[in-house]
C-alpha cells in the first residue's frame, strides 16, 4: 500500500508560476511509477506529466509540454510538478498518483492505483 498527499495549490495569476509537492510513503515506494494528473471543472481528468521510478524517463501532456517539469526527490519518495508560464485553461485540481512499475526506466500513462485527495490551482487572468 502506498498512500500519496499533494500540496502546494493555490491560487496564481496568468503567466506566474507554481510548484506542487507530492509525499509519498508505504511499502516499498521506489517500486512505484509516478505521474500527475487534473481535472478541471466539467471536465474529464486528464493526465498531465509521468516519470518512471528512477526518474530518468518522463513523458508530458501537450499541452504542458516546455511549461511544465515533472521530478523526483533524490530519495525518490517525492515527486514535483513545477509550472511555469501558467494560464487559466491550467485551472483544475491536480493529483498525484503512484502505481507498480516492473521497470526501472518505463513510464506508464495509465494503471495508476493509489491516489491523493488533490490539490487546487487556480489560474487567475
Amino acid at each position: 500500500q502506498v498512500q500519496v498527499v499533494e500540496s502546494g495549490g493555490g491560487l496564481v495569476q496568468a503567466g506566474g508560476s507554481m510548484r506542487l509537492s507530492c509525499a509519498a510513503s508505504g511499502r516499498a515506494y521506489s517500486s512505484y511509477a509516478m505521474g500527475w494528473f487534473r481535472q478541471a471543472p466539467g471536465k474529464e481528468r486528464e493526465f498531465v506529466a509521468v516519470i518512471s521510478r528512477n526518474g530518468v524517463s518522463t513523458y508530458y501532456a501537450d499541452s504542458v509540454k516546455g511549461r511544465f517539469t515533472i521530478s523526483r526527490g533524490n530519495a525518490l519518495n517525492a515527486v514535483y510538478l513545477q509550472m511555469s508560464s501558467l494560464n487559466t485553461e491550467d485551472t483544475a485540481v491536480y493529483y498525484c498518483a503512484a502505481r507498480p512499475a516492473p521497470s526501472m526506466t518505463d513510464y506508464y500513462l495509465s494503471g495508476y492505483d493509489y491516489w491523493g485527495q488533490g490539490t487546487q490551482v487556480i489560474v487567475s487572468s
